[in-house]
């Protein structure tokens, strides 16, 4: 008799102590340390400007993480950064997200390998529309549009930025767009 991994559901998820620094993925608990600086500031650069283009038209919700969104029974996560155009705002419930948002934002950090593999299968089938994928190490962003149900392979990227130089810009939110030498320019530091 071969013997299988426990698989724990939202209710286990459900049962942390608020605030416990784990996701569910695929039926595990996965913890997420404390983002280091840089992540802060590149979801921070990012978000501030994707919540200004929203609320100035009025066009749904954005929301920083921790913010728990629930896609299945086995997976619940809280990714950087999530837009819900208003057409989709009843996903909003009272104390997390019940289904898939339009756009999604990772910045990649030591979870990697989760964001980029279990996650994005997840957010694919889940019908998250733009899957932003952030590369700090690189400075790049790529921007995955899901088309049929599928984001396809990395040469059916939407939009793409490298090296820090450039520009990506949405489908979802036409008319935004972000520079990537904002999003990675160096941070003041103070020394103390």
């Amino acid at each position: 008799m071969v013997e299988t991994a426990h698989k724990y559901t939202l209710a286990d998820y459900e049962a942390l102590p608020e605030g416990a620094p784990y996701q569910l993925i695929a039926g595990e608990f996965v913890m997420s340390p404390a983002p280091i600086p840089y992540h802060q500031k590149y979801v921070g650069r990012i978000y501030a400007l994707l919540d200004a283009f929203v609320e100035e038209r009025s066009l749904g919700e954005t929301f920083l993480s921790p913010i728990d969104v629930y896609f299945d029974d086995v997976d619940a996560y809280q990714p950087d950064i999530i837009f819900i155009a208003t057409q989709h705002l009843g996903i909003i419930g009272e104390k997390n997200i019940q289904g898939a948002p339009d756009i999604i934002v990772e910045v990649l950090s030591s979870n990697a390998k989760h964001d980029l593999v279990e996650k994005k299968d997840v957010y694919e089938t889940s019908g998250v529309k733009e899957y932003w994928i952030v590369d700090p190490d690189r400075k790049s962003i790529d921007v995955l549009e899901n088309v049929q149900g599928k984001y396809g392979n990395e040469f059916r990227v939407f939009s793409r930025g490298r090296n820090g130089t450039g520009n990506v810009e949405s489908k979802v939110l036409e008319g935004f767009a972000i520079e990537l030498a904002y999003v990675f320019a160096p941070f003041r530091k103070q020394h103390f």
